[in-house]
């Protein structure tokens, strides 16, 4: 005697063998395989959002939000919330109407300040300005530098001052914000030690300090590396310098033994450290 369950799976089997349900189970089936390609079409329509800016405060965060909703472009947060990604073909389109907005704002300014002065401002107020415009170019140029996320520069400028021994060199602090991950070499270092002392006048490299977003002290680092090496002037002297004796020894040994019997080596140790020496002398005046 057959039971219930097996009753209904019977029925069941019969339902699916008839002309009717063998069109229901082909219809099922034809709206799952639709149902899925759908979802695989939905999801590579998905646009591809690239990072439109980053970086930026929070008061710039909230201008630039604003305005992408006035332009209805679509955009998401990313790393943290410090960007904002919009979808790519609008990346650029996005970056130009918010740059004629003058966003952002917090980024470094250079000489534009310049121009924008006023009429009859101070020359305090102009020199003050120009050593900010200043600033802002060189940190310009150190962003160029692919492992440097942002940077700022600070010039310590004295005033001008016709006594001698009142005279004070400029000194500079570089404050580096490197990506994640990435290290600056310290060539790299003294590159930027030379970049900033290059471009403010009567600034030694040793016044310029370099340090890094975790207080990491570099520009001492890249000097210590340096001193024990030699820049290629100073090698191609030391091999002049070693070529020069070995040939002064084998022409003096050359004829006494011959010239296939010689063979001299000679390694030179030059010191190429120098010294500044400040002297004043008085003289009475003679009556």
């Amino acid at each position: 005697m057959a039971t219930a369950p097996e009753e209904s799976s019977s029925g069941f089997n019969n339902f699916l063998q008839s002309p009717l349900g063998s069109n229901l189970a082909l219809g099922a089936g034809i709206a799952l395989v639709a149902s899925i390609m759908i979802a695989v079409w939905m999801w590579g329509q998905k646009p591809d959002y690239r990072i439109l800016l980053s970086n930026f405060t929070d008061k710039d965060g909230g201008s630039i939000i604003a305005a992408l909703q006035q332009m209805n472009v679509p955009y998401q947060y990313s790393e943290g919330g410090t960007a904002i990604l919009v979808p790519a073909e609008r990346v650029h389109d996005a970056r130009l109407k918010l740059a004629a907005q003058g966003l952002p704002k917090a980024g470094n300014a250079g000489f534009e300040l310049m121009e924008n002065q006023k009429l009859g401002v101070s020359q305090f107020l102009e020199q003050a300005n120009f050593q900010h415009a200043l600033e802002g170019e060189l940190a310009r140029s150190i962003n160029s530098i692919s492992v440097v996320a942002s940077s700022r520069v600070h010039l310590a400028i004295p005033k001008p001052t016709v006594f001698v021994r009142e005279i004070q060199k400029p000194t500079a602090s570089v404050l580096l914000n490197l990506h994640p991950g990435r290290v600056l070499e310290p060539q790299q270092v003294r590159a930027i030690v030379h970049l900033v002392s290059s471009s403010v006048p009567d600034l030694p490299a040793q016044n310029v300090t370099v340090v890094d977003e975790n207080g990491n002290l570099l520009s001492d680092q890249a000097d210590n590396g340096h001193n024990n090496k030699l820049d290629p002037n100073q090698l191609k002297y030391i091999q002049e310098i070693q070529e020069g004796i070995v040939r002064r020894i084998e022409s003096i040994l050359t004829p006494m033994v011959g010239a296939e019997n010689v063979r001299a080596e000679a390694s030179a140790e030059i010191d190429f450290s120098h010294t500044e020496q400040a002297a004043e002398k008085y003289t009475p005046n003679n009556k």
